[in-house]
């Protein structure tokens, strides 16, 4: 016995020290350092302040302003107008550029101009007397850079690597024998603005390089750059010390132990902003994307943008049009604009909200994890399994308390280390954990094993939720498929072959619903009903069942052949899909019980299965499905009232992934839009001609064929009034 409680023991210590290497950057481990990253995403989205800042507020280059005030880049003159609007009209404090001016801006014509000047109207002095009276208004980048000038204004630069472009920017700190050895993030060169337009703006700031983590998510920022022999401000960083007057930057750097050096915070005069090592900040979000206001640019220069919004705030000048907008992966979200994570670290520094990560918490954290093992190492062997139970959860309760105490009081902690070595410790002094493990796989395969795939099975054995069959409300996605023409198909097969062929079928279509995720409900006759969000939940389950969807018709197409090898007639499939609210859970009575969904979002699913009849197409998907979906491509079908639902539904036909449909294909879809748009808006005659142009160019589409028939009912009527009149 006391041999078993040694063994214990040691094993313990052998995994207290496997995380304290980890813990000292001396082992790596990618699982724990992905966990660290959730949890720090966790702490910090259960600690946001919310609201909506109203100091900053981003004026937004977006649709409507490029169609409205034409393509961009605008011209130096527009932008010009727009500065001066902000601080003459609205009396803002300050302004941002997030974006680059580092070419020339020629579109006025002056260059054309000047050329005349000196070669076909060189002798012309009223040309050339006209032409000088124009020329300030012609020299677009001039008047851009008079509307900066004595202005809060702080324009951006970007990092290009081993390339100088544009006015180099001023630096605010050397590289000296003291900071020599702080690792700063470091770049290699500067895509800047043109030297008039630097020399005007009030400060400039650095975009840099971001400090992506290993799972591609953006949580810190370097407030400063090192570039040669000298620190530069980022974009952030430079529009708060501009609000501030310019204070000068200093590095306050303290001695880590052992010789080595380590940077924690950055002065501003009054302000001190917490830094790692590398000068690097937590952005610390306040809030979803929209946690600042957003007006559009066209209003400021109209002049509709309401004045109590603008009135002396920070204005950072971005972009949300497609094609201009800078998407990042944050802990709050997969599409984050990153002109709002400017706006996250002003507010944050503004509000001294920005978490602490310094060198030292290195050192709390390998102390915890020691006092940890020796604790749970020696004291777990030896005691009750009521007294073992309980100190089980006084210390992950006291692992999660004090570690959220200092992060409620600004300092980051690293967690998952800690968590996972005291569940690590606990699970393994658990005399019965591997028989409470490998009972409950053999629940869950016996609850859920003839309705998922085993890799789902084994995940849900892995997860901390208990699993159950009761029943349950939650927002899933649920898929129907029929085989068409089955009755006409079935009578004329023998019943042996008829049932060869429907197994073949049946294992194809489970084969490709489980690859995607799915859990077959039930087969109905020749019909397959599926699911997706339950018993696993799955975020992405409207994506999973229209993939899965278009590779079941895929698959039809390639065993088409096969089955008409074997004397099988060619079967075709059709698909109806619904995202919503619905009941899952083990449901029948005392003889028979089956995990299945119930529910108006199911009823659904199963009418729109038999609606691909009426349109002719092998897939349709509810609006809410639809909108729940990202990179497919849709052709709109039709909005319908099915049978049982009182209000009509969008539906649409899935094409393929974005990047897969073929040009061809990708054109008659638009042209398809454009006919249901003049049929959607009453314009028959028009409608009537696009449609039997499409008709023309795919005859065999039934779509086109029931517009048709529906423009003739409203045309024979009109034509009819006509001629009585």
């Amino acid at each position: 016995m006391h041999t078993h409680k040694g063994i214990r023991t040691v094993i313990s210590l052998l995994l207290t020290a496997l995380f304290i290497l980890s813990a000292a950057d001396l082992l790596t481990l990618p699982l724990l350092s992905r966990m660290e990253n959730l949890l720090y995403d966790a702490r910090l989205r259960a600690t946001m302040i919310g609201g909506v800042d109203e100091r900053v507020v981003i004026v937004d280059i977006d649709e409507r302003s490029l169609t409205a005030e034409g393509h961009w880049p605008w011209g130096r003159d527009k932008l010009a107008r727009l500065v001066d609007t902000l601080f003459d009209r609205y009396y803002i404090s300050l302004l941002g550029f997030d974006m680059v001016f580092a070419e020339y801006d020629d579109r006025s014509g002056l260059k054309a101009l000047d050329e005349l000047a000196k070669g076909p109207l060189a002798t012309n002095q009223a040309y050339l007397s006209e032409l000088e009276k124009l020329r300030p208004q012609l020299q677009y980048d001039h008047l851009f850079a008079d509307s900066l000038r004595e202005r809060d204004v702080v324009l951006g630069y970007s990092h290009s690597n081993d390339a100088h472009i544009g006015q180099p920017p001023p630096s605010v700190l050397l590289i000296d024998e003291t900071n020599q050895q702080i690792p700063f993030a470091v770049v290699h060169g500067y895509n800047a603005n043109l030297p008039e337009l630097q020399a005007a703006a009030y400060s400039t700031g650095y975009f840099g390089n971001p400090l992506v983590d290993e799972d591609g998510v953006f949580r810190r920022v370097p407030l400063i750059y090192r570039y040669k022999d000298a620190l530069y401000e980022s974009f952030s960083l430079a529009v708060v010390r501009a609000l501030f007057g310019k204070p000068p930057l200093e590095l306050e750097i303290v001695d880590s132990g052992f010789g080595k050096i380590g940077l924690e915070w950055l002065r501003i005069g009054d302000q001190r902003i917490p830094v790692d090592n590398e000068g690097a900040a937590l952005v610390p979000y306040r809030g979803d994307s929209g946690s600042f206001r957003y007006v559009s640019a066209t209003d400021v220069l109209s002049g509709k943008a309401p004045l109590e919004v603008l009135d002396g705030v920070i204005v950072l000048l971005g972009t949300s049009a497609p094609g201009m907008l800078d998407l990042r992966a944050t802990p709050v979200g997969s599409a984050y604009n990153g002109v709002e994570i400017h706006a996250n670290l002003i507010s944050g520094m503004l509000d001294k909200r920005i978490m602490h990560h310094p060198d030292y918490t290195q050192a709390i954290e390998l102390l915890a994890l020691l006092i940890l093992g020796l604790v749970l190492g020696f004291l777990l062997p030896v005691l009750s399994p009521l007294l073992s139970s309980l100190l089980s959860v006084v210390m992950l309760s006291s692992v999660v308390a004090v570690n959220l105490y200092f992060w409620n009081r600004g300092l980051s902690i690293n967690l998952a280390s800690q968590l996972f070595l005291t569940l690590m410790l606990i699970l393994f002094h658990n005399a019965y954990g591997y028989f409470i493990e490998a009972h409950s796989k053999q629940r869950l395969g016996r609850m859920f094993g003839q309705y998922v795939p085993p890799e789902i099975v084994s995940e849900m054995s892995e997860e901390s939720s208990d699993f159950g069959v009761s029943g349950e409300s939650r927002e899933m996605t649920v898929l129907f498929s029929d085989v068409v023409s089955f009755t006409a198909m079935s009578e004329k097969l023998e019943p042996d072959e008829l049932t060869r062929l429907m197994n073949a079928y049946f294992t194809h279509m489970t084969d490709v619903i489980q690859q995607h995720r799915g859990t077959i409900d039930k087969y109905i006759g020749d019909a397959i009903m599926a699911f997706w969000g339950a018993p696993l939940a799955d975020e992405l389950h409207p994506q999973h069942a229209v993939v899965a969807a278009l590779e079941m018709v895929a698959r039809m197409d390639q065993v088409r052949e096969e089955f008409v090898a074997r004397g099988w007639p060619p079967l075709r499939n059709g698909v109806g899909i619904n995202t919503g609210l619905m009941n899952v859970g083990n449901m029948g009575s005392e003889f028979r019980m089956a995990y299945t969904v119930l529910g108006d979002a199911v009823n659904l699913g199963a009418r729109l299965e038999g609606q691909t009849r009426i349109y002719g197409v092998d897939i349709i998907v509810s609006e809410f499905t639809q909108a729940a979906t990202q990179g497919i491509i849709y052709r709109e079908l039709d909005r319908v009232q099915v049978k049982g639902k009182e209000q009509k539904v969008t539906i649409y036909e899935p094409i393929g992934l974005e990047g897969q449909v073929l040009a061809p294909e990708l054109e008659l879809v638009d042209r398809y839009h454009e006919a249901l748009a003049a049929y959607q808006a009453g314009e028959w005659r028009r409608a009537e001609v696009l449609f039997a142009g499409l008709r023309e160019a795919e005859p065999d589409r039934k779509l086109y064929q029931l517009y048709a028939e529906r423009l003739a009912r409203w045309l024979v009527p009109k034509a009819e009034l006509t001629a009585k009149a």
